[in-house]
């Protein structure tokens, strides 16, 4: 039989436990704060993106409201949406990873320009790395992955004809990440950065004389108006990701952990299947072919690849690329293209980087 000192201790004991699990149970946050995608990346958006937060507490049996935003609505630029997910602003955020690795070259090591030049050998390379980019990013930006998928192969609309890559030479080429532009410098071209929404204008101005992005954006944001002909080069493939602030992911229970990881892991796999399933059409209505579907249909002409012209790229990539981000990366973080090595590398072909011991 408790004594009433015993009984006592017992009932605060469990009063104590029963109001940490009830302040566990209601911690979610109120909202949630989501930064989107452009919203020019209609596919990506309105059919992935935008219904997927829509729908995402009811799927997940989360409290939290969600509030979303497209980046471009709330007049946010892609190089800033890791930094204000850092800071708070946001509590998940749609982020162009070749725009955050301004801030830590390491993660450009998911798609450096040329390794994966299409969307299989982009996913080989997004899984060899996935763990080792995770660590980063909870290291570096107190964030967590939640989602990794690319945008699509990144080509080539240009405004004279390209025939061959020397015809790449004094070429003024939009370009949105570091080994990009190392990339477009091995073929004699001069790299232009600029924004997504900044590139009509540019090319039709002449600041720009080709713009790289997806065949489908390039649609969508009306550039045959200013180009005339298509290159099928994917120099990359603009791996994306959707990351939640760790602050606010330590807020939910296990149980709904596991829930919000399960759901963007079916979005991440939507993503993949809309890259390889938009890109072909988008060609398609670039070129104004007969088997143009979903997109608005121009009449661009495509300027083939050939195989050779690919292994020429190989080489770039062997010879500037790759060294140049490694010893880049290497004076940030120390044992950077190691680690690529142990991971990319492996699973890719690359057994040792050029200069770098």
């Amino acid at each position: 039989m408790m004594t009433f000192k015993a009984k006592s201790l017992f009932l605060a004991t469990a009063l104590a436990f029963t109001c940490v699990a009830s302040t566990t149970a209601w911690a979610e946050p109120d909202t949630l704060r989501v930064l989107g995608n452009f919203s020019g990346n209609k596919k990506q958006v309105d059919l992935v993106e935008r219904p997927f937060f829509t729908d995402l507490a009811k799927n997940t049996g989360i409290s939290s409201k969600i509030s979303y935003s497209p980046m471009d609505l709330v007049n946010v630029k892609a190089a800033d949406a890791m930094r204000l997910l850092k800071s708070g602003a946001f509590d998940i955020a749609s982020v162009q990873i070749g725009m955050a690795a301004r801030d830590d070259p390491f993660l450009e090591g998911i798609d450096l320009a040329g390794v994966a030049t299409n969307v299989a050998d982009q996913r080989k390379v997004m899984e060899a790395i996935r763990d080792e980019f995770d660590k980063e990013v909870q290291q570096r930006f107190n964030v967590k992955t939640l989602a990794l998928w690319p945008f699509g192969p990144q080509i080539l609309f240009c405004k004279d004809p390209i025939e061959k890559l020397e015809d790449f030479k004094g070429k003024k080429i939009r370009t949105f990440t570091t080994s990009m532009a190392t990339l477009v410098q091995g073929l004699g071209g001069s790299p232009v950065t600029l924004q997504y929404a900044e590139v009509y204008l540019a090319l039709q101005r002449g600041v720009a004389d080709c713009g790289v992005t997806a065949s489908s954006a390039g649609n969508g944001g009306k550039w045959p108006e200013v180009t005339k002909y298509l290159v099928p080069l994917a120099v990359s493939n603009s791996m994306q990701g959707h990351f939640i602030n760790l602050d606010t992911w330590k807020q939910f229970s296990a149980e709904k952990q596991q829930a919000l990881t399960k759901a963007f892991k079916k979005m991440e796999s939507d993503m993949w299947d809309l890259a390889v399933n938009v890109d072909k059409d988008a060609t398609n209505c670039n070129t104004g072919s007969a088997d143009c579907k979903e997109h608005t249909k121009y009449n661009m002409t495509l300027n083939p690849v050939t195989p050779a012209e690919l292994a020429q790229l190989k080489g770039v990539v062997n010879r500037q690329v790759l060294p140049q981000w490694a010893e880049n990366c290497n004076s940030v973080i120390p044992g950077c293209s190691d680690r690529w090595l142990s991971t990319v590398g492996k699973a890719m072909g690359y057994g040792r980087i050029s200069g770098v011991k």
